[in-house]
């Protein structure tokens, strides 16, 4: 399995479980997600793995769920209701941490981060109502924002392919 997490937060992102493609521009892996509801289950003798006796009553409680993307949920993702003030606050905190650490690792990419991520957060401006922006699960004032976007009706998510650190297990 692969695990890709947030370069700054150490926060995980998504896996390998996802289809995943990168776009045109190679700044982003695109992972489709799906809309799943997932019942919470009755913590039951069945569960424990005990075996209640047949004088016991069985109560009845009554289901909870919770409805959403896979992707969001499975790695505890956090929607960020960011106006367009907060997201430019957000990005550059995180592009200032994601340079520093390019400066000290990989000092080649630098230029070609900064030159990208001037090149497409314009576009993500224009389109902000198209989006959902998520961070991971820490919400560090430095990590990745991750959009969500739909596709005929379908759900996708963008992370930025620099912001990652891909780990295997």
């Amino acid at each position: 399995m692969i695990i890709y997490k947030c370069l700054i937060s150490d926060d995980e992102m998504f896996t390998d479980a996802y289809k995943m493609t990168e776009t045109k521009d190679g700044m982003f892996y695109k992972v489709e997600g799906k809309i799943v509801t997932r019942k919470k289950e009755d913590i039951d003798g069945k569960l424990l793995g005990a075996n209640p006796s047949a004088e016991e009553e069985v109560v009845a409680t009554d289901e909870s769920s919770v409805s959403g993307l896979d992707i969001v949920l499975n790695h505890s993702l956090v929607a960020m209701g960011f106006n367009k003030k907060n997201l430019k606050i957000q990005m550059k905190n995180n592009v200032k941490a994601i340079k520093t650490h390019l400066q000290e690792n990989n000092p080649e990419k630098v230029d070609k981060f900064v030159a990208d991520m001037l090149a497409t957060f314009p576009t993500i401006l224009e389109n902000f109502d198209e989006y959902t922006f998520y961070l991971g699960e820490s919400m560090s004032p430095d990590g990745m924002v991750a959009l969500l976007g739909y596709e005929d009706d379908q759900p996708y998510m963008l992370f930025f392919k620099d912001c990652l650190v891909i780990e295997k297990y």
